[in-house]
């Protein structure tokens, strides 16, 4: 295949220019847009791109060759060049020609420049879709002819409204499979708009086009004359780039620049808004103002920053403030929450269950989250809000969540930096999910922790004792409340104040309502360990004997009652001896396929990484275990 003439798109290398300045003045000069491709798999994304590529003569030679010896081995296309293989740079996605990564590319045309991301098609890399959706301002939605809408197009739909995408461009592709056939597309672009109402994009741009044979491409297709409209690189061309504008001063502290002790200043990138010297300045978290002395930046000082500037903020006064703060104008303060409503987006295949903690980052802010209430999963087919216990991998959902303590947020829909977070598991430190902030709820601000004249430390000065948790974990039949109950009797002799939570107990009162799924048990240990941390706080030594399978709700109960007032002791015996023991049958019933959800057998545990203590009730005698009990309780005294 020759290379298309340049006539056809024209290039804007330095060679057409007399000078390099005057190349360099004007890609300057041109504006950027950021822009994702998307929809079903097979629809023809990566094919679209490398036209775009091939089209705007951004290929180089030894890229030409490249393309043309993987089009041989890897392409689709026989003799001719395969244009995916511009874009699908992994080998996997070569080998099953598919994509599964975010490929990002850049090319330009003398009116504009531009990034595209390619993203993936197949449901399960959704997540990855979400990636390249955050920051781009339009979406190419791509749509097979041949298929019209389908699933995947109208969950990708969903998802660009949702990150704030503005603009669609509906590219009705693989039109030549259809032999050019006006109705099909006019009914494709009718079902979509349909589809798409309740979505409230700006602008939805329908084009006919075939990635593979260039038609509407960069000029209009002879094959199609019905249709009046722009080619794609028209559209893409003229489409509003303008940034979202936030009314409001935004800018996160990222670091606090202290290269000597003459200078200190607050390093970031303002994220929305303007500051020019002078402007008075409020952190949010301590509610300190100062003034902007200077605002420095690595080419020198400026008298004024704008939204995307990288700047270093001198104040004319000493702040309390530090990473993870975030400033404003002093008479735009920003509000704070703990509490709030938000629409995720569940990125992994572990389960989301309401309790489980969770990091959050919010802007460069840092905090603990759950989910304390599913509201609804949203069937993106139909719109309809269908009720959940938990979330499972590209599941699209409304929950509310509880911090660990009060950030500074906005509304996505007012504010991307202050309104869009992620979810990390505490463990692996992978992303678990992606969220867009709804509104704050109002119990946030209506429900205050109250001082009570009797402290904690008056308590145990009464009792004569600190108080304390004890928490034993381990399978059903361990030894867990024998060993349990056996402390409380020595502590009990000794004058101490004790009390035994005990798994069985608990949920004959207080988790009567709870089964024994992951998402049930998870809440079971939340709602224990609130109640420990109580009566810890009333100066008693609590014992809690609860299987508490998960490591992330042991290290959430340890977190909440306090690294120095917790003990975690695994009782580590064996699963066949807790099988041999039985003492409740419910082994012989879970083998019997009468007892789903036992663990150990068909839900698993997690044994305790880092243990305060580890005992083994089939090869330790009770005296010795009390023993070492003991002397790690008087450890921590």
């Amino acid at each position: 295949m020759a290379r298309p003439k340049k006539t056809r798109a024209p290039s804007t290398t330095p060679q057409e220019f007399s000078t390099v300045d005057q190349w360099l003045t004007q890609q300057a000069s041109q504006d950027l847009l950021k822009f994702i491709t998307c929809g079903s798999v097979d629809d023809g994304k990566s094919t679209l791109i490398g036209r775009l590529l091939w089209e705007s003569q951004q290929i180089f030679d030894d890229q030409l060759s490249t393309l043309q010896s993987d089009s041989r081995r890897h392409g689709t296309q026989g003799n001719d060049i395969d244009f995916a293989l511009l874009v699908d740079g992994l080998a996997a996605e070569r080998e099953q020609g598919i994509t599964i990564d975010v490929a990002y590319r850049f090319f330009s045309t003398p009116r504009r420049k531009f990034i595209v991301a390619d993203t993936p098609g197949h449901e399960q890399y959704t997540r990855n879709m979400v990636t390249g959706a955050s920051t781009t301002d339009a979406a190419v939605l791509l749509i097979d002819a041949r298929q019209g809408v389908l699933t995947q197009t109208r969950r990708h739909a969903y998802l660009a409204s949702l990150v704030g995408i503005r603009h669609i461009i509906l590219a009705i592709n693989k039109i030549d499979l259809v032999a050019y056939d006006a109705q099909v597309f006019a009914a494709t672009e009718a079902a979509f708009r349909a589809a798409a109402e309740p979505w409230g994009f700006d602008s939805i741009t329908a084009i006919p086009l075939s990635a593979l044979r260039g038609d509407n491409i960069t000029s209009r297709s002879a094959q199609t004359p019905w249709y009046q409209g722009p080619t794609l690189i028209a559209c893409l061309e003229t489409i509003d780039a303008s940034p979202r504008t936030e009314p409001k001063t935004v800018f996160p502290v990222q670091w606090v620049n202290r290269p000597d002790a003459n200078f200190r200043g607050f390093s970031g990138t303002l994220a929305s808004g303007q500051l020019v010297v002078g402007s008075e300045v409020r952190v949010t978290a301590s509610g300190q103002t100062a003034k902007v002395k200077r605002i420095v930046t690595a080419n020198g000082d400026l008298d004024c920053a704008n939204a995307g500037d990288a700047i270093t903020l001198v104040l004319d006064r000493e702040v309390d403030a530090s990473r993870g703060d975030v400033l404003s104008h002093a008479d735009q303060p920003l509000e704070t929450t703990d509490q709030f409503e938000a629409t995720l987006v569940w990125m992994h295949d572990d389960p989301g269950l309401m309790g489980r903690v969770y990091e959050m980052k919010l802007a460069n802010q840092w905090v603990g989250a759950s989910l304390t209430t599913l509201k609804y999963r949203v069937d993106v087919n139909t719109q309809a809000h269908e009720s959940c216990r938990k979330l499972e991998l590209n599941d699209i959902a409304v929950a509310n969540l509880a911090l660990s303590k009060p950030l500074v947020f906005d509304t996505y829909a007012q504010s991307h930096t202050l309104g869009g977070f992620i979810l990390v598991d505490k463990y692996t430190h992978t992303t678990v999910a992606a969220g867009m902030i709804r509104h704050n709820l109002r119990r946030a601000q209506n429900v205050h922790r109250q001082a009570l004249t009797v402290a904690r430390q008056d308590r145990e000065r009464l009792n004569g004792h600190k108080g304390k948790v004890i928490w034993f974990t381990g399978l059903s039949g361990s030894g867990k409340s024998t060993v349990a109950n056996a402390l409380e009797k020595e502590l009990h002799a000794l004058g101490n104040r004790t009390y035994i939570l005990d798994g069985d107990n608990i949920r004959q009162g207080l988790n009567k309502d709870l089964g024994f799924t992951d998402a049930d048990r998870v809440e079971n240990i939340r709602r224990v360990a609130e109640v420990a941390k109580l009566m810890m706080d009333a100066g008693l030594i609590v014992m809690t004997a609860f299987i508490s399978p998960f490591r992330a709700e042991r290290e959430m109960a340890r977190e909440l009652i306090g690294e120095d007032n917790f003990i975690e002791v695994f009782v580590d015996t064996p699963l066949e001896v807790c099988e041999q023991r039985d003492p409740k049958g419910l082994y012989k019933k879970a083998r019997s396929g009468q007892l789903p959800n036992m663990t150990g057998i068909s839900s698993p545990y997690e044994t305790p990484l880092q243990p305060d203590l580890s005992i083994n009730s089939a090869q330790m005698g009770m005296e010795e275990a009390l023993k070492l009990l003991q002397g790690i309780m008087t450890e921590q005294n």
